[in-house]
């Protein structure tokens, strides 16, 4: 059985792309293209084998990385063919335009994680009488589910853990139920998560099945979703750690 999933930790192919620069530590001016569509190629590949629905606007921006790469790697004398041929005017660096479109998606994600910030302050500040404030104190100290691993890096380590398998497409597709479902899968990580139990990500993967697999993968993000547990990660590609979150 085959699961269309759209999550919406994903917030768009330039979130992606500042995500790549950001976590190699890349000028956001000087963008090494042919290293960055690889890594963002190995994303989308492994969002399509996890059955997860990406969206067009994710393959859009995949052909556009392709087309500055090639364009970057011809030589600039077959450039200036191809411009002439084209009748096009000489446009500069190739990379101008994502550069302007992922500084301005930079500017607008931080404003909106200044404006969420400043919201979290004023909901902080009360003008009604002293009230029992219990309730919102507990709810305003619970640790971010999440924390501070991202759709992104739970990608990362399934790309790890396909690679450690070397799962290969069958010869012969066949069409059969899925055996284990997604909500059975949700209790059975919570039951090995039991009594404080710290695993790491990699831990739930013991199956060589690749359905098994998407499964898995799958019931992770539906708890991380519902706040049933926490993932953590210590630095950029080091391994993600799980438990189960507070009063759960």
């Amino acid at each position: 059985m085959k699961y269309n999933v759209k999550v919406d930790a994903f917030e768009g192919p330039l979130d992606l792309l500042l995500h790549l620069i950001t976590s190699y530590e890349i000028d956001i001016y000087d963008i090494p293209v042919a290293p960055i569509t690889e890594q963002y190629m190995n994303y989308i590949h492994t969002m399509q084998e996890l059955e997860l629905d990406v969206a067009s606007e994710y393959l859009v921006m995949a052909a556009t990385l392709l087309a500055i790469k090639s364009k970057m790697l011809l030589p600039k004398q077959e450039l200036e063919m191809m411009d002439e041929l084209e009748n096009l005017e000489d446009e500069g660096d190739p990379r101008e335009e994502l550069v302007r479109r992922l500084i301005e998606y930079r500017k607008f994600k931080q404003a909106a994680l200044d404006l969420k910030e400043k919201e979290r302050e004023r909901s902080q500040v009360f003008t009604r009488e002293p009230a029992d404030l219990t309730a919102f104190e507990r709810e305003a100290e619970e640790t971010n589910p999440v924390a501070d691993v991202t759709i992104y890096d739970m990608l990362a380590a399934m790309q790890k853990i396909f690679a450690q398998k070397k799962i290969r497409q069958p010869q012969q597709a066949t069409v059969k139920r899925q055996s284990i479902p997604i909500e059975d899968r949700m209790k059975e990580i919570m039951k090995e998560l039991a009594f404080g139990t710290v695993k790491r990500f990699s831990d739930f993967f013991r199956s060589e099945e690749r359905e098994q697999l998407v499964v898995t993968f799958l019931a992770v993000l539906e708890l991380m979703k519902t706040q049933d547990i926490l993932c953590e990660q210590t630095s950029n590609f080091s391994e993600i750690f799980i438990s189960a979150s507070k009063g759960t």
